[in-house]
């Protein structure tokens, strides 16, 4: 049998096509509904098919965006799997009841803190939070011990962050498991205060880079991955890890789940095998997505700090809430 790989030109779909499979020759294969990083789920993708010869289509979108959709195409969804940046979007779709139960031999591949106790849906990723400053405006002595000191008036006009995106509102979902409603309604409320806004990590990291502002909240990968091609966004930059299990130490998972209704699913079920296990997760450790590795054994990046070192706090991915998320930010006037 003969195999030919091929490339679907266009902002919203890859196709790695297969020819010769009688079973999947007439459909697109196992399709991926991919919130993740367009050129992490290729490379996923297509070593998964070089590896196997199943036949996967990817349809690119947003964490929210897809969650949604899948929701409301219920148990009509053409998806057989959907990966996501963060896990909220992954806690909307197993509420709705639209996972299948993982494998239990890929389960065992993830460590249990980066994987729900339901077993519908697995981490194949994970980022940091940190505070991205620049250097030569703070020293390490000014730096916020605790990303809740943002809210002090004495932060006011000095900081940034990207409210509108699905990064910025997972760690917003950690502040409100971790600290309770009246806390995180508090501290949005000052955050709409202190805080400039800015359409994107890169983008406020940028801005932090040429001194508009001191810092930023953001995921640690926008830093390492300017810094690995021009560093012209970040060479005036540091990151401050928080630590101490600090809402601004959450690591959020990224999360791969098979639907209930796929069409296919043996072989989505052996795709986010493939992801969590020594394939996929080599390529969190070689590519350029300088996301964190989740697999048991499995090496990140040499240039990032180590998982262990991070400190972060215990946060239950399956509890974690955009909707109400997004009303405390609607109501603080942040979106």
């Amino acid at each position: 049998m003969k195999y030919a790989l091929s490339t679907l030109v266009g902002a919203t779909a890859l196709a790695i096509s297969l020819i010769g499979s009688p079973a999947m020759a007439e459909d697109a294969g196992i399709i991926v509904y991919n919130a993740q990083h367009e050129t992490l789920t290729k490379a996923w993708a297509e070593g998964f098919t070089k590896e196997t010869g199943i036949k996967v289509t990817v349809r690119n979108g947003g964490d929210s965006d897809f969650s949604n959709q899948i929701v409301a195409e219920g148990t009509s969804s053409p998806a057989d799997v959907f990966l996501t940046e963060n896990s909220p979007a992954m806690a909307l779709v197993e509420s709705a009841g639209l996972f299948a139960p993982v494998d239990a031999d890929t389960l065992a591949q993830v460590p249990q803190d980066y994987q729900p106790a339901s077993g519908k849906w697995v981490g194949v990723a994970a980022r940091s939070t940190v505070f991205a400053y620049n250097k030569t405006k703070l020293t390490a002595d000014q730096l916020p011990k605790s990303m809740l000191d943002l809210a002090d008036p004495s932060w006011k006009g000095r900081w940034a962050a990207s409210p509108s995106g699905a990064d910025f509102q997972a760690i917003v979902s950690a502040l409100l498991q971790l600290e309770g409603e009246a806390a995180t309604a508090d501290w949005l409320k000052a955050m709409k205060t202190n805080f400039t806004a800015y359409k994107g990590n890169s983008m406020v990291m940028k801005a932090v880079n040429a001194g508009e502002i001191e810092g930023g909240v953001i995921y640690h990968y926008y830093y390492f991955g300017d810094q690995a091609k021009t560093g012209e966004n970040s060479k005036n930059v540091e990151l401050h890890y928080f630590k101490n299990q600090d809402p601004g130490a959450f690591v959020s998972i990224s999360g791969g789940g098979v639907l209930a209704s796929s069409k296919h699913p043996k072989e989505a079920q052996a795709f986010l095998k493939w992801v969590t296990g020594k394939g996929g997760q080599d390529v969190l450790k070689t590519g350029d997505s300088f996301e964190y590795a989740v697999g048991k054994g499995a090496e990140s990046n040499p240039k990032l700090v180590p998982l262990a070192d991070l400190q972060a706090p215990k946060v239950d991915a399956t509890t974690l809430n955009s909707k109400k998320v997004t009303d405390l930010m609607t109501a603080a006037g942040l979106l």
